[in-house]
């Protein structure tokens, strides 16, 4: 009975972000075909980035006979966690709003909250994932605490995709290059103001969002 919950909760959540995702696809081909301009297309393909995290949990999740097989889990924690920034950064693109006058800036200024939102909800939704993953081997008290400084660490990747252009498979490309830069940054705090300044406001801004939910959770249990 218990699984069978799980799995129609799984349904309904699919549903319901597939549903926000043709939306925000239905905006962008709106503008695409009113304005005739692509300004703005590249959400779509940030908006799949951030659906990307989000699909890695529910392997985790709907495949409970992958917790005995320690190294795909690893995996899939790490593969999570690079591309995890990606849910967030689409905040970041609020930045282009009123760049580009082929469309009225309202309308913008929804189509880009719209990407936006649905992005958090991945990011929140397989946030939640990994808490539910991770539970039977932290005490349940300390999730919380993980998930606040994840949320501060993932502001940091946010920083590093918007400013440094690095993407989440540079890890692979360009590895070195990669650790170069965030070890700069580590060791010489001061003088990258930016990187730190906007890594603690975004990361304060997106554990706001994150103890928002966890009170509307706790308030309709």
């Amino acid at each position: 009975m218990l699984d069978k919950l799980k799995k129609s909760n799984r349904l309904k959540e699919t549903l319901f972000l597939g549903a926000l995702s043709l939306f925000c696809f239905s905006l962008s081909i709106f503008r695409l075909e009113y304005a005739h301009s692509k300004d703005y297309l590249f959400l779509v393909w940030n908006l799949f980035l951030a659906f990307i995290p989000w699909l890695f949990s529910s392997i985790m999740i709907i495949n409970p006979n992958l917790k005995s097989k320690k190294l795909v889990i690893i995996l899939l924690l790490f593969s999570w966690l690079l591309f995890f920034p990606n849910a967030p950064y689409i905040l970041t693109d609020l930045f282009h709003l009123n760049q580009w006058d082929s469309m009225p800036i309202w309308f913008d200024l929804i189509l880009i909250l719209s990407f936006a939102w649905t992005g958090i909800l991945f990011g929140f939704m397989s946030l939640w994932d990994i808490e539910i993953i991770i539970k039977n081997r932290i005490k349940p008290n300390m999730i919380p605490l993980i998930s606040s400084v994840l949320l501060f660490i993932v502001s940091f990747g946010v920083y590093l995709g918007r400013y440094r252009r690095w993407n989440s498979w540079d890890i692979i490309r360009k590895p070195f290059g990669l650790m170069e830069d965030i070890s700069d940054r580590i060791a010489n705090p001061y003088e990258h103001p930016k990187a730190w300044g906007m890594t603690f406001f975004l990361g304060l801004f997106l554990n706001i969002m994150y103890w928002s939910f966890r009170l509307i959770k706790k308030r309709a249990e």
